[in-house]
């Protein structure tokens, strides 16, 4: 069995699969009477269409992603009904693209230090996973933001910070949850660049110094590293935030940003608030004045951004990030498959 584990015969088969789904989802959507294609990728490809004619985005209703997205769906626009599944083709490849991002990771010194055979091995649970490709093929942008949270812990396990800094603003700018990420790499940062063995135990840390000055230890917490993580990170989400305000004005950061903290959707909804939300929706005069929606952040940021990065950072950054991931979605007010 172990010699299916090889490079060509896994990404083939991943790359078959989706688009056995891709082709499965044309003929589903011409004769089943439910459609295969997520009702998120209409709402795209329509702000794509808009942003073709020279409009905004935004005249399409219920579009809530950052201008970017519509821009990279333009071709959907085009004459040519085969230009449509343009976005789910893309989707899918970045389903591929993360999947070889993982066994990198994997294989790095700073990582895992795995041999290719086992990286692909844990690599297969996603490139081979029906329900990642069910996802990227139904239209669901979920594949791009996925490229891009790997690819941020590929260039941390290469070093490259200025690169792991852009990523990090380039997802967030995207979907803005990812930020949760950068206290982990922060806080991992401390770690001098030793890489970890084979058996993954942590490097042997150095002595402490002792009897520091409150200025040298935030002058040792502010380290080159960090530093230009966090200015190419923050430049990066203000430029692109920036560049957008100017051209689409406060429409972009309400439906981007500002919805989403007092949005409430109870369908398809597995959030341990749906009940709350429900009741919300269903009956707004009778129901408590305390606003859940906008509450529910602190304990799911309190735990997946500040708690989560504290106790595991500087142990596993990879497995940190797995952890924050589920308990930013487990405590999420809109808990769905994606």
């Amino acid at each position: 069995m172990s010699t299916f584990f090889t490079t060509p015969k896994i990404f083939v088969c991943a790359i078959l699969l989706r688009l056995v789904f891709l082709i499965y989802g044309l003929l589903q959507d011409a004769y089943g009477p439910v459609k295969y294609t997520d009702i998120d990728y209409f709402v795209f490809t329509d702000a794509a269409r808009y942003v073709s004619q020279g409009l905004s985005p935004y005249e399409r209703e219920t579009y809530r992603y950052t201008p970017l997205l519509a821009w990279i769906l333009v071709p959907t626009s085009w004459d040519n009904s085969a230009c449509f599944s343009f976005g789910k083709i893309l989707f899918a490849l970045s389903d591929i693209v993360a999947g070889w991002l993982i066994v990198l990771v994997l294989q790095s010194p700073y990582g895992r230090a795995m041999t290719r055979d086992r990286a692909l091995k844990y690599a297969s649970i996603w490139l081979l996973n029906p329900m990642v490709a069910t996802i990227s093929t139904r239209g669901s942008s979920e594949g791009l933001l996925g490229v891009m949270v790997v690819a941020l812990l590929w260039a941390v396990t290469r070093r490259n910070y200025a690169l792991a800094g852009i990523l990090l603003g380039l997802s967030a700018h995207f979907k803005i949850y990812p930020f949760i990420y950068g206290p982990s790499i922060v806080w991992y940062l401390e770690r001098r660049h030793q890489p970890e063995s084979s058996d993954h135990k942590p490097p042997i840390a150095s002595p402490a110094k002792t009897n520091k000055t409150p200025f040298q230890t935030i002058v040792d917490f502010f380290h080159w590293d960090r530093v230009v993580f966090g200015l190419s990170a923050s430049t990066t989400f203000a430029i692109l935030n920036i560049f957008m305000y100017t051209i689409y004005s406060r429409p972009f950061l309400e439906h981007t940003f500002f919805y989403h903290l007092t949005r409430v959707d109870h369908r398809h909804n597995f959030s341990p608030y749906n009940t709350f939300l429900h009741l919300s929706s269903a009956f707004p005069d009778k129901v408590s004045s305390l606003k859940l929606e906008s509450l529910a952040f602190v304990p799911q940021l309190a735990i997946s951004a500040i708690l989560i990065p504290v106790v595991l950072a500087k142990k596993d950054l990879a497995g940190t990030m797995l952890a924050q991931t589920f308990a930013f979605v487990a405590f999420n007010k809109v808990c769905t498959s994606q």
